[in-house]
C-alpha cells in the first residue's frame, strides 16, 4: 500500500487548488474512505484533513512571497472569505498573510514520503474468522479518545457496573470470543485525534435477540475478523499492538477497515502484576 500511500500524496499535490474532499482522496486510492483516513493517520502521525490543509496553507505562504494578493491567494486555495483564509493561516503560522509580504518571513510544510523501515524484525501474528451477525450487549457511555495510558472515563464505567447487569450479560453472552470486551463505536468526525469522543461499550457478544432493559446493545453485520493476540505488561502492549495494527499490519495486508464496532479483551495475569493477555477484534474485508 505504500506505493498506493504515495501515489496519493502525488493526486493531492496536483489539486491543492481544487475542491479536495476527503471522499475523493480515498475514491482515487481505490479504497473506503474510513480505512484510507485511518491508515494514513498511523502512519504519518496526522489526519488527512490536516495534512491537505498544511499542504494548502505551505503553498499559499509560497505565493504571498511570490508577490500574490492576499485576496487571490485566499480564494485560489478554497476559502470562502479572506477573513476565514487569515485566521486559518495565522493559527497555522502564528503570522498574518500580510506580514508574509511586508516582512517576508515565511512557514514551509513540506510534502510527506511514506517510505518502508524496518525495525526490530518482530513478528505479529493474526488470524482471520468468519463471524455470524450478533450484538454487542452490555453498558456504554461517550468517552474521550485516548491512546496511551489508563483511561479514567472508561474505568468509572467498568466501576457503574452493577450485579444486576453483570448476571444479564452472562446470561446473554452465547459465542465466542466467551469473555468480557471493551467495544468501541460512533467515534466522532475527527476520531482520530485525541479531541474527540467516542461510544466505549464494556459488555458480550451475544446472538440472542430479547436483551435486558438494564443493557444497552449495539447490532454488528455478519463478516470477516482479524485477531490479533498479544501479551505483556497491561495496557502498553494491548495500546502497542492497536498501533501496530493499522500502521504495520493493514498498509500489508489485503484487507481494509470497515466503519463498524472493535473491541479487545483481556485477561490479568494472576502471577504477574500489570501482566496481561489480551485479543484485539478488528473488522475487516477483502479489499476490492
Amino acid at each position: 500500500m505504500l506505493k498506493e500511500l504515495n501515489q496519493v500524496i502525488e493526486y493531492i499535490e496536483a489539486h491543492l487548488t481544487d475542491d479536495l474532499s476527503l471522499e475523493r482522496i480515498a475514491d482515487y486510492a481505490g479504497v473506503s474512505d474510513y480505512h484510507f483516513r485511518t491508515v494514513f493517520f498511523h502512519l504519518s502521525g496526522m489526519t488527512l484533513s490536516e495534512y491537505v490543509k498544511n499542504r494548502k496553507l505551505s503553498e499559499a505562504n509560497k505565493d504571498l512571497l511570490n508577490g500574490e494578493k492576499v485576496t487571490d491567494v485566499a480564494f485560489k486555495y478554497g476559502y470562502q472569505s479572506v477573513d476565514g483564509f487569515t485566521r486559518a493561516f495565522k493559527k497555522w503560522s502564528g503570522y498574518l498573510p500580510s506580514d508574509v509580504i511586508k516582512k517576508r518571513i515565511s512557514k514551509s510544510f513540506p510534502k510527506l514520503s511514506f517510505i518502508i523501515t524496518v525495525k526490530g524484525g518482530t513478528a505479529m501474528e493474526v488470524r482471520m474468522k468468519e463471524m455470524p451477525a450478533f450484538y454487542i450487549v452490555g453498558v456504554s457511555k461517550r468517552v474521550p479518545i485516548q491512546f496511551e495510558g489508563v483511561n479514567n472515563e472508561i474505568v468509572k464505567l467498568a466501576q457503574s457496573i452493577t450485579e444486576e447487569q453483570r448476571k444479564a450479560m452472562h446470561a446473554l453472552q452465547n459465542i465466542e470470543p466467551k469473555q468480557i470486551v471493551n467495544a468501541s463505536y460512533d467515534a466522532d468526525e475527527n476520531f482520530l485525534k485525541e479531541e474527540a469522543y467516542l461510544t466505549h461499550m464494556i459488555g458480550v457478544l451475544t446472538t440472542k435477540e430479547e436483551i435486558s432493559d438494564q443493557l444497552d446493545k449495539v447490532r454488528v453485520e455478519a463478516g470477516t475478523w482479524a485477531i490479533f493476540p498479544n501479551k505483556g505488561p497491561f495496557p502498553s502492549t494491548l495500546q502497542e499492538t492497536w498501533a501496530k495494527t493499522y500502521a504495520e499490519w493493514l498498509p500489508a495486508s489485503d484487507y481494509e477497515v470497515i466503519q463498524a464496532p472493535r473491541f479487545s479483551f483481556t485477561i490479568m495475569d494472576k502471577n504477574k502484576k500489570d501482566e496481561a493477555y489480551s485479543e484485539i477484534w478488528l473488522p475487516v474485508r477483502k479489499k476490492k
